[in-house]
């Protein structure tokens, strides 16, 4: 039976990781598989890998094909690199713990630069936030800067408008006293020509005396009496009709 390393998919349509798995080479992509090597996420930066190096090593010793994809996975982490060291130990070619030996050296190399990968990114990501902290400072600066002109010419707007205010109430408030100190001289002249001021003092002298007269034959004739006077005529009548007789 034909056994392949590869990968199968799963997760999100655009945020997909993979499995490392050993299957039949007859089964479907992401079908049935054999074994579970490990998994694979290109999604991060450096891809993350985790792998069961001694497991995929005894798979591809045992004749088991990797594909493109996986056996690039494989040989990033060593394991086909492991495998031709082995095949020049089984050849006779070199001794297992010179083969050992450079498998460590390389293992060592390669985490050192897979390291020095990771602090690169990191630094430069740094970088890039900074340089685009002091971007946004240098546009908050910018603004602030400009809302305090604004600000600033408000106020001189402001203060312009409240002396104008000012100048022009001034004058209104000195023209005022002057208007009112026109008025009686003008007033004055007025009053000494209009003749009728005598004859309403004569009419209001006048009245009392009306009333004068008016009041005094009433009050006379209340003193009167004349039915007092009425009675010797009566007397004198009486006195002619016994004459008369």
């Amino acid at each position: 039976m034909a056994v392949k390393i590869r990968l199968a998919r799963r997760g999100r349509k655009k945020q997909a990781i993979y499995d490392v798995v050993v299957a039949d080479a007859r089964a479907p992509r992401d079908g049935r598989f054999i074994e579970k090597l490990g998994s694979y996420n290109p999604n991060s930066d450096p891809a993350f890998i985790s792998i069961d190096e001694d497991r995929a090593f005894k798979w591809v010793m045992d004749g088991a094909q990797p594909t493109d994809t996986a056996r690039a996975i494989l040989s990033y982490r060593g394991v086909m690199y492991k495998k031709h060291l082995q095949v020049g130990v089984n050849k006779g070619a070199i001794t297992q713990e010179d083969a050992d030996k450079k498998f460590e050296a390389w293992m060592t190399e390669k985490e050192s630069k897979v390291q020095g990968k990771v602090d690169n990114l990191a630094k430069a990501k740094d970088e890039a936030n900074k340089t685009k902290l002091e971007a946004e400072a240098k546009v908050n600066a910018a603004r602030a800067e400009e809302i305090a002109k604004k600000r600033l010419a408000i106020e001189e707007a402001e203060v312009a408008a409240k002396a104008e205010a000012s100048a022009e109430e001034a004058p209104a408030t000195e023209e005022a006293p002057a208007a009112e100190a026109a008025a009686p001289t003008e007033e004055a002249p007025a009053d000494e020509a209009t003749p009728e001021t005598p004859a309403v003092e004569e009419k209001k002298e006048e009245a009392p005396v009306a009333e004068v007269k008016e009041e005094a034959p009433v009050s006379e004739a209340k003193e009167e009496a004349p039915a007092v006077e009425e009675k010797p005529a009566e007397d004198a009548s009486k006195e002619e009709e016994k004459a008369a007789e």
